[in-house]
């Protein structure tokens, strides 16, 4: 029975994508790959800076994400200060708020400090979303670890950074790489806040080019342009699934399920 639903749940997400795949490359003569010629020659189309944007949001995204994670689950999970169990469902309450309903005071925070229509004060709104989801990860993943471990680096002479770079960090790899990947893929699949905060078309990530293509086409879209660039999106975040899922479930069963 569960895998049968398991394989149910397979085809119920994998199709959609396989058919993409599937209608990129099929052309009124058959087969082959002049859907995604016209997606990255075409005026309205994908063009480098948009690969380049989508990439340094996602990398700062990530990068962010995981050092401030890193730290304040280290803090959470380690660390007894007052206020602690209070300011922890502070952060995790962040979760109930519609990040859409903020994003246009965001974007007029984002002008008083000078990053508005930037890639760096986007990639700080992602950041910002991640942190509950990400902390509470890594909070997890660090109570996880025995504390015999972390002990006996400070005996030996470690500070507590210097245990938490040395011992705590490789221990709760799986922790660091279920973060990391849950960021990328927010990060590179986002439209609704880059939608908002981003104004120039040369600061368009590959979600906003992808669907400013169907918009500038008079009526007249290209479906099957489109879906090459959904498949050309979507390889990346595949191929990084496939690589580190073993990490990533570890990721889950080894701190998410605790505490």
């Amino acid at each position: 029975m569960r895998r049968l639903t398991g394989a149910a749940l397979a085809i119920l997400f994998l199709f959609p994508l396989a058919w993409s795949a599937f209608a990129s490359v099929r052309t009124p003569k058959g087969f082959g790959l002049e859907n995604y010629a016209r997606l990255f020659t075409s005026d309205n189309g994908i063009r480098f800076e948009h690969v380049f944007n989508s990439v340094s949001v996602s990398l700062l995204t990530v990068g962010g994400t995981l050092l401030v994670s890193t730290l304040g689950g280290y803090a959470f999970g380690r660390f007894s200060f007052p206020g602690k169990d209070a300011l922890f469902l502070l952060t995790l309450a962040i979760l109930m708020v519609p990040y859409a309903t903020i994003l246009i005071a965001l974007y007029v925070l984002l002008g008083w400090i000078g990053l508005q229509d930037s890639l760096i004060g986007l990639s700080l709104v992602l950041i910002m979303f991640q942190l509950p989801f990400s902390i509470f990860m890594m909070r997890n993943s660090f109570e996880a670890v025995p504390k015999e471990l972390e002990e006996s680096a400070l005996i030996d002479g470690c500070t507590s950074f210097g245990a938490l770079v040395r011992v705590m960090l490789p221990a709760v790899r799986p922790g660091l790489i279920t973060v990391g990947l849950f960021a990328f893929l927010t990060s590179w699949s986002e439209f609704f806040a880059p939608l908002i905060l981003l104004n120039s078309t040369d600061k368009f990530t590959m979600m906003l080019a992808v669907v400013n293509m169907r918009t500038a086409s008079f009526g007249a879209i290209d479906y099957a342009a489109l879906e090459a660039g959904v498949t050309f999106m979507a390889v990346p975040c595949l191929v990084l699934f496939l690589v580190l899922q073993r990490s990533y479930v570890r990721g889950f069963m080894s701190g998410a399920l605790r505490g």
